[in-house]
């Protein structure tokens, strides 16, 4: 029998901790393993991680040389945070002498940080000039620093990002007296001396307590007989080595929300859509574009960092939020939920106890309106109405959906209070969807906005046990397609399985040149190598903005190059028939308009529009846009050939022009140049990074017209 290949992810969560084995040349689900989150144990929460790991193994008799791949989601950066488990942290600002020195003290002095709640990191900032810096000196500046009860190290120096030599040498030092330490270039390679060394501080303070825990997780896995690398899911959806994550542990911050976002874009399929993560009384909310999440820096303590976590929204309503009523109807859903006031959902419970029920209001919390519903059971005990209880009545959720309760206790209880506001039951239910759903549209209307969205091309994509109550209801009243997967309620543990390793260089660049663009892409895949990529599976993309004069590079891969595809016969017609779905036309209206047999080029014409869809092997939509051409061409006349085609696909008004988004298949390579904005950097790049191709090798470019305003 062949050894089998498996992906294990493992996701913390505040209940559960919930390990899932994927086979790597299916991406079927091969088994699971739960356990309760340990929060309380003297490992932490690293103990779920191991002990679900292990029951995981066990239970699907799965031999610890068939584990090619083990990465976990984390709270501890998050929770050390919260809790205020931090070290006291010695900052050393570096600087030239005069204005230069003057500027770096006032700006690597960092007050404590509040960590809004009543903790806080304390932090002692020094200074050091940079021509009296060698061994002894710093060696004898982090003495004292410890004897003042530093037990952190932080290097900052002005300009650091351009010459790292002197943090280098801190940290160095540091390391040789048995100190951990953080550069605050390594953090992030973006001017804003402030702001990159609060943020190097923040790592700092987690630092020894993240190193024990990934220390005691690391000996424990091995300790089973898995000896492929450990990764750490990140909170910008990617994931990097332990030993990178002792580094940069910070970047672990919001890890949880990552993963369901990373399972539902890899799990799904999923190229263009808002995503929703239900629970039972909070709702995240978050945006994957062009097949990739939405990132923003992270705030602590009111503070801005250069921390990257995904952007995603919380909202206090859910599955199980609780219904606020009075005689003129249903005044407001949520926050309150049924699981925080511990009551029990009407759909949920059995039909006779609902024989003689009273409707009657009350205070779920001290502080709370006093207007919820309640129902008393014909046994003396309380239920509530819920979001989900609504669903069941108006019969929207698919059959074996994990909210799916008894259709006749929903009805029961909403007719109970649809006596008391004069309405239907079903109108009384579609009211109470309707009010979580006038909560949730603007923070969606909110991120296609900010990430300009083509409304058109989007999906909601729903997971966690309550998304088929307020999913389901939102896209039919906003007009969107939706999604919800198979293994909803494991959705996270299936995103740190399929995450990829991810790295971001950012840096302060005005007008970059193609160089300066060829350079940052050449350093964030060496840092991705570094995390654990394997080289050939490395795509990087680029990101301009102009505004801000900053370049950000970011690149993902995989641990280890596939042998096998997830769908090895995609061929045309499938292409055509996956390109028509996500359309949402007929095939037939469907034209195959390029393919060098390993990705497909799909148009539709709409009007004035013509839709692209570019589809690879795996049945992978790589690209979806509502207006958009493509053209083959070969490598020494792609230059000319992008700029006719570019000017074409430009928009135009009389005060402004809107340049293209471009995309260049090359083999099995969908290359990225969406975010840079001007033509002869594109070009540029395109001649650079393709200069290993012959003059008349095949690519195929790809361009979207982006709409104005």
């Amino acid at each position: 029998m062949e050894k089998r290949a498996i992906r294990i992810g493992i996701d913390v969560g505040g209940t559960h901790t919930k390990a899932v084995a994927i086979d790597n040349s299916t991406n079927r689900i091969v088994g699971k393993g739960s356990v309760m989150t340990t929060h309380f144990a003297k490992e932490g929460v690293a103990k779920g991680v191991v002990d679900s790991f292990q029951k995981c193994l066990e239970e699907n008799n799965i031999q610890p040389d068939e584990v090619i791949f083990i990465a976990h989601s984390t709270t501890q950066a998050t929770n050390a945070l919260l809790e205020g488990d931090v070290a006291k942290v010695g900052v050393i600002g570096i600087g030239k002498g005069g204005l230069e020195s003057f500027l770096t003290k006032r700006q690597t002095k960092i007050p404590d940080i509040d960590l809004g709640t009543g903790k806080f990191i304390h932090i002692d900032s020094h200074f050091i000039k940079a021509k009296d810096m060698n061994e002894n000196s710093v060696r004898a500046l982090i003495q004292d620093m410890y004897n003042q009860g530093d037990r952190v190290i932080v290097a900052s120096k002005a300009f650091g990002v351009d010459n790292m030599s002197e943090e280098k040498l801190v940290s160095e030092t540091a390391d040789k007296m048995g100190l951990p330490s953080s550069m605050a270039s390594d953090i992030t390679k973006l001017y804003g001396l402030t702001t990159r060394t609060r943020t190097a501080a923040l790592n700092a303070s987690i630092l020894p307590k993240m190193m024990e825990t990934a220390n005691s997780t690391e000996s424990s896995v091995r300790s089973t007989g898995v000896n492929v690398p450990l990764m750490i899911m990140r909170g910008d959806g990617g994931v990097m080595e332990v030993n990178e994550m002792k580094k940069r542990p910070v970047l672990t911050m919001l890890s949880g929300p990552a993963a369901s976002v990373i399972g539902a874009l890899m799990y799904l399929r999923a190229s263009n859509g808002i995503y929703f993560e239900v629970g039972g009384t909070s709702t995240n909310i978050g945006v994957i574009k062009n097949g990739r999440p939405a990132v923003d820096y992270a705030i602590i303590g009111g503070h801005r960092t250069y921390v990257n976590s995904l952007d995603v929204r919380v909202l206090g309503v859910a599955g199980g939020s609780m219904v606020r009523a009075g005689k003129n109807g249903i005044t407001d859903v949520g926050p309150r939920s049924a699981h925080i006031a511990n009551m029990g959902y009407a759909c949920f419970t059995d039909p006779s106890l609902l024989e003689g029920a009273a409707l009657y209001h009350m205070q779920p919390r001290e502080n709370d309106p006093d207007d919820y519903v309640a129902i008393r059971l014909n046994n003396g005990e309380s239920v509530t109405i819920t979001n989900t209880c609504a669903a069941n009545v108006l019969g929207i959720l698919a059959e074996g959906d994990y909210a799916c309760g008894n259709e006749d206790s929903a009805r029961m209880a909403i007719k109970l209070l649809a006596d008391e506001v004069g309405m239907s039951v079903e109108d009384t239910a579609r009211a109470i969807l309707q009010k979580s759903t006038d909560k949730i549209k603007p923070v969606i209307e909110d991120l296609i906005a900010k990430y300009k969205i083509e409304r058109d091309q989007i999906v909601l994509v729903g997971a966690g046990g309550g998304a088929g109550t307020l999913l389901t209801f939102t896209a039919n009243d906003m007009g969107f397609k939706y999604q919800i997967p198979e293994n909803a309620e494991v959705i996270s543990s299936i995103g740190v399985a399929l995450a990829m390793v991810r790295e971001m260089v950012e840096r302060t660049l005005p007008n970059p040149s193609a160089q300066d663009i060829a350079q940052l892409k050449k350093e964030a895949k060496e840092m991705a190598m570094n995390s654990g990529a394997v080289e050939d599976s490395i795509e990087v993309y680029v990101e301009i903005d102009e505004q801000a004069q900053k370049v950000t590079a970011i690149a993902m891969g995989s641990t280890e190059v596939k042998t096998t595809d997830l769908m090895k016969n995609c061929d045309e017609k499938e292409a055509i028939s996956i390109a028509a779905a996500s359309m949402g036309v007929a095939e037939d209206k469907v034209n195959l308009e390029a393919t060098n047999g390993q990705i497909f080029v799909a148009t539709c014409r709409q009007g004035n529009k013509n839709q692209l869809r570019v589809i690879d092997k795996k049945g992978f939509v790589k690209i979806q846009r509502s207006d958009g051409s493509c053209l083959t061409t070969t490598m020494e006349k792609s230059g000319e050939n992008l700029k006719k085609i570019w000017d074409a696909s430009s928009n135009f008004s009389s005060e402004v022009r809107i340049n293209p988004d471009v995309y260049v298949i090359c083999g099995s390579r969908v290359i990225d140049y969406s975010g840079i904005p001007e033509y002869k950097q594109v070009a540029g790049l395109i001649e650079a990074e393709l200069s290993d191709r012959a003059p008349s090798d095949e690519i195929i470019l790809v361009l979207a017209k982006n709409a104005l305003g």
